[in-house]
Formats: structure tokens, sequence, C-alpha cells
């Protein structure tokens, strides 16, 4: 059985070095991890091969409270990341614990990333993740990562 995936791509005017610190320190993954209305803190972090990567995120904006308590889901909650590769300035891979769907038994998916230096000193990242359970949280899947991948790009000034 193959895994259907979700692939996006950025170019980022911030070297390699500078991608992976952001992508790997609790300081870097607060600064863009959220979403608009929404805030990250980081519970813990063991960057290494079986190593894990706990945090919360919390809506905080008017739309994104109301939007969440429309859908019956917690303000805050509580994600859970195993490392299954690292490679520093290279590639990270790791699963997310799916724990968080109302009425679907909790599962585990793929989210890889690599990171390429580019020819005028810049980053381009590739993110491929495994598609979800269902197209409507497949969907949300993939606008949170398109935005996450934004949002570092802001953070870094492109």
């Amino acid at each position: 059985m193959t895994t259907q995936k979700i692939r996006i791509e950025r170019t980022y005017p911030a070297a390699p070095e500078k991608i992976w610190e952001l992508w790997t320190t609790a300081a870097g993954i607060e600064a863009w991890w959220a979403p608009e209305g929404f805030t990250v803190h980081v519970d813990a972090l063991d960057l290494r091969p079986g190593g894990t990567l706990t945090y919360t995120m919390t809506a905080t904006g008017p739309e994104q409270v109301a939007f969440m308590e429309g859908a019956g889901l917690p303000l805050s909650t509580t994600s859970h990341k195993t490392f299954t590769h690292v490679e520093p300035t290279r590639s990270l891979a790791y699963t997310t614990l799916a724990d968080f769907v109302p009425d679907v038994e909790p599962y585990e998916f793929l989210t890889e990333v690599q990171l390429r230096p580019t020819t005028d000193g810049g980053t381009h990242v590739t993110m491929t993740a495994d598609t979800m359970h269902d197209e409507e949280w497949t969907g949300r899947l993939a606008a949170g990562r398109a935005n996450e991948m934004d949002n570092l790009g802001k953070v870094v000034g492109s």
C-alpha cells in the first residue's frame, strides 16, 4: 500500500543553518510554527532519532477561538512528534501523533523536510507529509503546513 503525500516547497533568503535553527530549537519553533490567531509553546524538545517534540498550541484570536469552539475542539491542544531522522542543516523527519481528532482512533503520520542550499546563499525547503484519515483533515493539514512555511518566510524576511 502506498501512502499519499502532500508536498510544499518554498525558497528562503537565509542559509540552511539559519533555517535549521528555526526548525529545531524551542525559540525558533515558537517564532513561526503557529498559524495566525494561535500561539505555540514548546514543552519538550529532544532533537535526535527517537527523541520527541511536544508543544502546546492555543487559539488566541477571536475568529480562531470561535472556530475551535464551533467545531467542538479545545482551545489548546498538545502535539507530540517523534523524530525519525535528523541530519543537521540537511534533513529532518518526524511522525506526528494524530490524537486530536474527535471520534477517530489516534494514529501517526510522517513529515519529511529537506533543506538544500541555493546558489545565492538561500535555502530551498521541501516538506512532504502523509495525508490524514480523510479529505477534510488532509486539507486542514496541507493548509496548516503551507501557513507554517509562509510564517517561516516572514521570520527570515522573504
